[in-house]
């Protein structure tokens, strides 16, 4: 699954044009390499989102190949860690 998709099916992003804009300003990293929008996600991948304020580490834990409802969008990463950027 791309990476933006991931991002708006586990809703860390809302819309998937945001996570592709986060992704050409350079504000996400997979596995702590740059990430393009179109990147290929994968179970145990590790993601760091700059998300100005915050930033976000997080694991992927499953990739859904359907859409999946908001209750079961956090259910498919974990939480590393979150610190304020600042």
């Amino acid at each position: 699954m791309r990476l933006d998709q991931f991002l708006k099916a586990s809703r860390i992003i809302k819309r998937r044009t945001v996570a592709k804009a986060f992704c050409d300003d350079d504000r996400i990293t997979v596995n702590n390499i740059l990430a393009k929008a179109g990147k290929d996600v994968h179970e145990g991948d590790v993601i760091r989102l700059n998300l100005r304020s915050k930033i976000l580490t997080c694991r992927i834990l499953a990739v859904p190949n359907h859409n999946v409802s908001a209750s079961e969008g956090s259910s498919l990463y974990e939480i590393i860690s979150e610190e304020n950027a600042n």
